[in-house]
């Protein structure tokens, strides 16, 4: 039996993926001790189930002990297997040490995650270097592409495309969703001089004049490179463009400024997010079910629930059922 548990603010996705695969839904509790402690309780029985614990990673660094500590008390429950569905994967930006003494975090977080989990299912991974997430998981890596999600979208909803990529490096990925829109495409060229800094020269789009520009990235993070190309659409006479991405982080106020200049920005809703159009839960409720199906015998850290000892059995005991104490109740 499958089970699917949501980290919180996962909770809207976790339903829809639950209901895509048929699967039950679970529940845990976590809370702040008053020393910033967090405190995590899985509602959920969870002894012989596979669980799969939903948790996009775009903000990781204040939820992330939280996660852990639910897929070690998964574990030691019982669980089966346990899964992490990160729809966005975080820490793959520092992919080698740019300056001397730098952390490569992408690698320190690829062990953390393969420490705790059996396997991991993502999608668009923001792969760079790396030619497959099997360079830096020690786990099963199952890497889901929203491409063709993004072209039905653009095919459905916008008259007469021109698909327009952020760079050099993104043209196979633009080509296949232009090829399934049945629509032109062509990419910019863009120099990054620092996280904040980008030059994007849009190339003469003269041939494609009466079309509409859909810009397509798998990730909006700070949003430059989409605002640059954004400003500069018009000045060849197009109008303003449409925004179709992946991975919706939107920092600080990429978001207003973006909106600001574009006809409209939709986005798969791997990242809670104003701007989601385009639903995942199908396409990772496909995986789930085949790759359940295909490694049915790989079961990994398997280990029987944790006896209590004689100390927790104690614990237990000392408290009447009527008067459970504050600390069990979340006041």
């Amino acid at each position: 039996m499958r089970q699917i548990l949501p980290l919180p603010g996962n909770e809207v996705f976790a339903r829809r993926l639950a209901d895509a695969g048929g699967w039950e839904l679970g529940a845990l509790e976590t809370r702040r001790f008053p020393d910033g402690e967090s405190y995590v309780r899985l509602v959920s029985d969870v002894l012989g189930k596979s669980v799969y614990l939903v948790c996009t990673l775009a903000r990781p660094d204040e939820g992330f002990l939280r996660l852990v500590f639910a897929a070690d008390a998964a574990r030691s429950l019982g669980a089966r297997t346990v899964t992490l569905i990160a729809p966005y994967l975080s820490y793959m930006r520092q992919d080698r040490r740019f300056r001397a003494g730098e952390a490569v975090t992408s690698i320190s977080f690829a062990r953390l995650i393969s420490a705790s989990f059996d396997s991991l299912v993502t999608v668009d991974p923001h792969l760079h270097r790396y030619p497959a997430l099997s360079s830096l998981y020690a786990i099963p890596a199952n890497t889901l592409h929203a491409a063709p999600l993004l072209a039905d979208w653009i095919a459905a909803e916008v008259r007469s495309p021109l698909v327009i990529g952020p760079d050099e490096e993104s043209e196979q990925w633009v080509s296949a969703i232009a090829e399934r829109a049945r629509a032109p495409w062509t990419v910019l060229r863009k120099v990054r001089h620092g996280d904040r800094s980008v030059d994007v020269d849009v190339p003469d789009l003269s041939a494609w004049q009466g079309r509409q520009p859909v810009l397509v990235d798998d990730i909006a993070s700070s949003g430059h490179t989409l605002i640059e190309a954004a400003r500069k659409l018009p000045l060849q006479g197009f109008p303003k463009p449409v925004i179709a991405v992946v991975h919706p982080i939107f920092a600080e106020d990429s978001y207003a400024r973006l909106r600001a200049l574009s006809e409209r920005i939709v986005s798969a809703d791997a990242v809670e997010h104003e701007s989601n159009a385009i639903g995942l839960a199908t396409l990772i409720a496909g995986e789930l079910s085949a790759a359940e199906d295909a490694a049915e015998q790989l079961v990994r850290r398997r280990r029987p629930p944790e006896p209590r000892d004689e100390v927790e059995q104690a614990g237990y005991d000392s408290f009447p059922a009527s008067d459970p104490p504050p600390w069990t109740s979340g006041r």
